[in-house]
C-alpha cells in the first residue's frame, strides 16, 4: 500500500519528452488547449497544424500511435453527441451522403469533434510520458493548493485498489450464477456497487486513522528530485 504505483496509461520510455519537467508539460498542455478552444471552427488549416504538432510530439516521445489511438475510446460519448448535433440543430439544410442535415449543426459537430479529439489526444500524450507522481510534483511547483494535490494523489494510488476489489466482487457474483451483463441481474450489480462504496469509504477512514497515528498533520513528506 505504501509503495509507488505506476499508471496503466503511462508508457515507459527515456525520450526528451519523458525527461521534460512535469510542470512545463502541464503548462504546455493548458496553453495548447486554450489555443485550440479559442480557434474558430472555420480555420481548418489551423487544426491540421495542431494535429501535426501532436503527431510530432508523439513521434519524438516514442509512444506508438496505436497505444494512444486505442485509448481514445474514452471520447466515445462526445463522438456520439457530435454525430447527433447535425440532426437536431436548426438552420439551413445541406445533404451529406443523401441525408439532409443542418449546416450550422454540421459545423458545430465538426468543432466539437476536432477540439475534443485534440484535447483528449494531448492529455493522453501527457499521461503516457509522465508518471503520476511527477504530475503531482509538477502541480505543487505550479502552486496548486496542497490539499487538492493530496486528494489527487490518494485518488490515483487507490483507484487500482478499488478496481481490484470490484473485480473480486464480480468474480464472486459470477461464481454464484449472477452475470452483471444481463439486465435481469442489474439490481444485484447496483447493490454490489453500493457495497463497494461502503467498503471504499471504510477503507478511507482506516487509512486516515493510520496516517494520524503516524504523525500526519495535513502535509505529506516531500520526496526530493534526484
Amino acid at each position: 500500500m505504501g509503495a509507488g504505483h505506476g499508471h496503466r496509461l503511462h508508457y515507459h520510455g527515456h525520450s526528451r519528452v519523458h525527461r521534460a519537467p512535469a510542470h512545463l508539460k502541464l503548462l504546455a498542455l493548458v496553453g495548447f488547449m486554450l489555443v485550440v478552444v479559442a480557434t474558430p471552427r472555420e480555420w481548418y488549416a489551423a487544426f491540421a497544424l495542431y494535429a501535426a504538432l501532436l503527431l510530432g510530439v508523439a513521434v519524438m516521445s516514442g509512444v506508438p500511435l496505436g497505444y494512444l489511438l486505442k485509448r481514445l475510446v474514452i471520447e466515445t460519448p462526445f463522438v456520439l453527441f457530435a454525430l447527433l448535433v447535425p440532426f437536431v440543430a436548426t438552420g439551413p439544410q445541406v445533404e451529406v451522403l443523401g441525408v439532409s442535415v443542418s449546416e450550422p449543426g454540421l459545423l458545430a459537430a465538426w468543432g466539437l469533434l476536432v477540439k475534443g479529439t485534440l484535447g483528449v489526444l494531448a492529455s493522453l500524450t501527457l499521461a503516457a510520458t509522465t508518471e503520476p507522481d511527477q504530475i503531482l510534483r509538477g502541480l505543487e511547483r505550479l502552486r496548486m493548493p496542497e490539499l487538492i494535490v493530496q486528494i489527487m494523489g490518494f485518488m490515483i494510488r487507490y483507484l487500482d485498489v478499488v478496481t481490484a476489489e470490484l473485480g473480486r466482487m464480480t468474480t464472486a457474483m459470477r461464481s454464484r450464477g449472477y452475470d452483471p451483463r444481463s439486465p435481469r441481474h442489474w439490481p444485484v450489480l447496483a447493490r454490489a456497487l453500493g457495497a463497494l462504496f461502503i467498503r471504499s469509504y471504510e477503507r478511507g477512514e482506516r487509512v486516515h486513522l493510520a496516517m494520524l497515528s503516524r504523525g500526519y498533520t495535513g502535509t505529506l513528506p516531500r520526496v526530493e528530485e534526484p
